[in-house]
């Protein structure tokens, strides 16, 4: 016995709709779009599994559509049937096919019902499944011509219609004029959320378990290794870069870790994947190069492409373009576009809405290659089709969306070669969600159905050029909302500091060196990827702060002890000052020592000017000549410098002690020894008295006898 909310429900779907099949009343699901009628707690799910062909050629070539049904009514069912809805009536253009894929009213669906092909069931227990098959002709539907049509199948009790579910199909007949056969680029990628702080040391350990069995990353290196050699990717070299790390002994957040076999495997079996395919480097880390033009950034973006081809070049073992590049998000605004124009970039995949039409509402399908100004000059933009594009995301909703993306794919296709007045080819791209999860059997799918559609020719994405006649299209539409997504200049302000000290460690080598070691480690920190999650950005912009100050440190002025002062005998005189290298290469620098009480302590620079070159694991210095006005203490203040004037580290402050002047010191010498010569001569005249004295009386006393 069904129960009385349930009676209700389908006596008032029979009231809306009583000589059209029609979807449920509450206890049914909606159905979004094509996915499937999943059902409800208490209704019937319906599911089309395939339809054979793809595009039924002629009039009399059997359509095979088969699918299941579920009973979740909670009851054993009878009365069940599933029945074909269809309609002679085809789409005029893709903006009714669009509507009719999201509508949920009864009306909009298709008003025959095909009672001959009923296929009716059998009692159907509560939890239980039952296939069905359909099959008719082209002739049989009122099928006439070249196009997209659309279907829904139905599970109805007693003809009362409980659960449908839509979808498309496509009759492809010779046609009176030749259709345009349009150029279809697929750009694919395998970007991924950075992983590492600097060097060996991960900040997660969420990398290894994507490159294995139903891990993202192992998925997209089985769909490379299939995938037609025409379908363009798109990888970071930063991710490649994250799983030759891991394929070593590395560390998690400090601590040591083994090297993951499995990461050699992938690199090995993407690298295979992609030996004969196009392919298309991001810069280094995919950094968002829109926030680093607006947050004073912008030298981060070169050395981003120049480090992604370098890498790129060397773990894929081939020759990486870098001159397309696809923005954050699929958007830019006119600095981002300027930004990577100086940096060589001469093309741009975007999303539809970043670069829309000119003309609205569109009427035909535009063709996917425009033209950009920029500060270099043109810039090729190539912008994804939207529909399309939806085809290739799976609906993890949708038990069977592989078909019902699968029937989409070819409807929109066909449409578009159908649209009129388009009598020459055009240009369609499709570019999934750059971070998307794939389904590997719908893309696979997708991938050879387009292979073998007679309207459409799989091409690379670097032969999609602006046509002569281009579509007209906006500026470049970059909304607030957009602008809030960006990396945020309170995220970003750290990272200008850390890659302002990274810097100085490359320049105070004896050589200086255009980059530093911790590059790749601060581009990591500017990576798109952050944007969703700022906090492990900033842990991880801290772990590499540290590592920087830690090598910064190994550079020190010896003896800077505040509690043990340096002396200046004298007025003036000489103080050492060194410097200690235990940075591991030879060093060039200044010393800048300034007095910071010049009224008692002048400072000579002379000395500090001269150039010191100390190798590693040695101490030199510097003379500084100082003069004081008086005695006791004074403090200086010593920096170390590069060699073209930046401050290397924090100023390090040095008491000196002056101890009186040189020309008292002198007279109360000289008078202490004028006293002590005075008392000499005295002595000495003294005993020459008394010995002359002594002879002479000896000398009486010799006369007397």
């Amino acid at each position: 016995m069904i129960r009385k909310a349930t009676l209700l429900a389908v006596l008032s779907a029979a009231l809306l709709a009583p000589t059209v099949a029609t979807t449920p009343s509450t206890a049914a699901v909606k159905t979004p779009g094509t996915t499937a009628a999943t059902a409800s707690r208490e209704s019937m799910a319906i599911a089309i599994t395939s339809i054979t062909p793809d595009a039924p050629p002629s009039s009399t070539t059997p359509i095979k559509i088969t699918g299941t049904v579920r009973n979740d009514m909670g009851e054993t069912l009878t009365g069940l049937s599933v029945r074909l809805l269809y309609t002679g009536q085809k789409f005029t253009d893709r903006a009714t096919m669009t509507a009719y894929q999201s509508d949920q009213n009864p009306a909009t669906l298709p008003g025959n019902v095909a009672v001959s092909s009923a296929v009716l069931l059998p009692a159907l227990e509560a939890g239980a499944s039952k296939t069905f098959e359909i099959i008719r002709t082209p002739v049989q539907l009122g099928l006439t011509s070249f196009g997209v049509y659309p279907i829904a199948v139905d599970v109805a009790r007693f003809n009362v219609p409980i659960s449908t579910q839509r979808t498309y199909l496509t009759y492809a007949p010779p046609t009176p004029q030749k259709l345009p056969v349009n150029r279809l680029a697929i750009a694919l990628p395998i970007i991924d959320q950075a992983h590492r702080a600097e060097n060996d040391n991960f900040v997660d350990d969420k990398l290894g378990a994507q490159l294995t069995g139903k891990g993202r990353l192992a998925q997209l290196a089985g769909i490379a290794s299939t995938a037609p050699k025409s379908v363009t990717w798109f990888f970071d070299p930063a991710l490649l870069d994250d799983v030759q790390a891991l394929s070593k002994p590395h560390r998690l957040k400090g601590k040591n870790q083994a090297a993951d076999p499995n990461a050699t495997k992938w690199l090995d079996s993407l690298r295979t994947a992609l030996a004969d395919s196009p392919v298309v480097a991001t810069p280094y880390a995919d950094p968002d190069v829109a926030a680093l033009a607006h947050q004073g950034l912008d030298g981060q973006t070169g050395k981003a492409i120049a480090m992604g081809g370098q890498v790129a070049t060397e773990l894929l073992k081939r020759n990486v373009p870098l001159t397309t590049n696809w923005p954050a998000g699929g958007v830019l605004d006119p600095d981002a576009l300027d930004l990577l124009s100086v940096a060589k970039v001469d093309r741009v995949l975007l999303n539809s809405t970043n670069l829309p039409p000119q003309q609205q509402p569109v009427t035909v399908t535009p063709d996917a290659a425009s033209t950009l100004d920029s500060v270099q000059g043109p810039v090729t933009a190539l912008v994804a089709d939207p529909e399309l594009t939806r085809t290739f995301e799976p609906d993890s909703t949708a038990p069977n969306s592989v078909l019902l993306n699968k029937q989409h794919f070819i409807a929109e296709t066909a449409m578009i070669a159908a649209e009129p007045g388009q009598t020459k080819p055009r240009s369609l791209v499709i570019a999934p969600s750059r971070r998307w999860d794939p389904n590997p059997t719908l893309v696979n799918t997708l991938l050879k159905t387009a292979n073998r559609l007679p309207w459409l020719a799989l091409t690379p994405l670097s032969s999609i050029k602006p046509s002569k006649t281009p579509t007209p299209r906006a500026a470049l539409t970059y909304t607030d909302q957009d602008r809030k997504d960006e990396l945020s200049a309170k995220y970003l302000g750290p990272i200008k500091d850390v890659a302002a000290k990274a810097q100085l460690t490359a320049l105070i080598a004896e050589t200086p060196k255009q980059h530093s070691d911790f590059d790749a480690a601060v581009l990591r920190l500017t990576s798109a990827s952050w944007r969703n999650s700022t906090r492990a950005g900033r842990a991880a912009t801290k772990l590499i702060d540290e590592a920087v100050q830690t090598r910064m440190n190994k550079i020190s002025i010896t003896g800077a002890d505040p509690d043990r002062p340096r002396t200046l005998a004298g007025s003036n005189g000489q103080v050492p000052i060194s410097v200690k290298n235990a940075i591991g290469d030879t060093i060039a620098l200044y010393i800048d020592v300034k007095s910071n009480n010049p009224e008692l302590l002048q400072i000579d620079a002379t000395q500090s000017r001269k150039l010191l070159t100390i190798p590693n694991g040695s101490n030199d210095g510097v003379q500084v000549r100082m003069n004081a006005s008086t005695s006791g203490d004074a403090t200086v203040s010593v920096q170390l410098m590069t060699r073209n004037g930046l401050p290397y580290g924090k100023p390090v402050k040095l008491t000196v002690r002056t101890t009186g002047y040189t020309g008292i010191a002198l007279v109360i010498v000289g008078a202490a020894l004028a006293v002590m010569l005075a008392a000499v001569v005295t002595r000495l005249l003294r005993r020459r008295s008394q010995r002359r004295l002594a002879r002479a009386a000896k000398s009486r006393e010799s006369e007397t006898v």
